[in-house]
């Protein structure tokens, strides 16, 4: 006796997935809870440095929400700042203001970079932002900010594709 299967029309199958409104997307590398577990993972100073780039990330965030940008870049550089960082002090302003951005909504390029520039000069190293805006993007605009210390870009990523704007220093 042979077995024959008729075929089951879609709409009297049941659908496993959720509707597509309850679907969020998620990057393939992450993982829920994750990020939680590296940050627990650090050591003391590493987890002092971060939770300091939180609180200045954050307090920058609110500023410029608050006030004007030339007013939080007034608070932000009163700092007298003179000499030049290290790799390795530039790299770790780097890895704690992207790290401490992901947990502010809302961090821009330009409140990591005025983040990164307060850190730099807090520790009296100089810095710019410099701000540009994008090559060929026709009736659109599209602003981005870098932190650079000695020609060496901290934060924001290449500078390919926009044209320079301005830099603004430390005093």
């Amino acid at each position: 006796m042979r077995h024959l299967s008729r075929q089951v029309p879609p709409k009297a199958m049941i659908s496993r997935r959720r509707p597509a409104t309850d679907q969020r997307p998620r990057p393939a590398n992450r993982r829920p809870g994750r990020g939680l577990a590296r940050v627990l993972s650090l050591n003391g100073p590493e987890a002092l440095f971060l939770c300091h780039c939180l609180l200045v990330v954050a307090t920058v965030r609110l500023g410029l929400t608050l006030f004007s940008y030339n007013r939080v870049r007034g608070m932000v550089t009163r700092l007298n700042a003179r000499q030049c960082a290290s790799m390795g002090e530039l790299r770790l302003v780097a890895w704690g203001v992207a790290a401490a951005a992901r947990f502010v909504p809302r961090a821009s390029c330009l409140t990591q970079a005025l983040s990164g520039q307060y850190i730099l000069a807090r520790q009296g190293n100089a810095s710019n932002i410099r701000i540009g805006i994008e090559r060929g993007t026709g009736e659109q605009l599209k602003a981005h900010a870098w932190l650079v210390s000695d020609n060496h870009v901290v934060l924001g990523g290449s500078v390919d594709g926009f044209a320079h704007l301005v830099d603004h220093g430390s005093r």
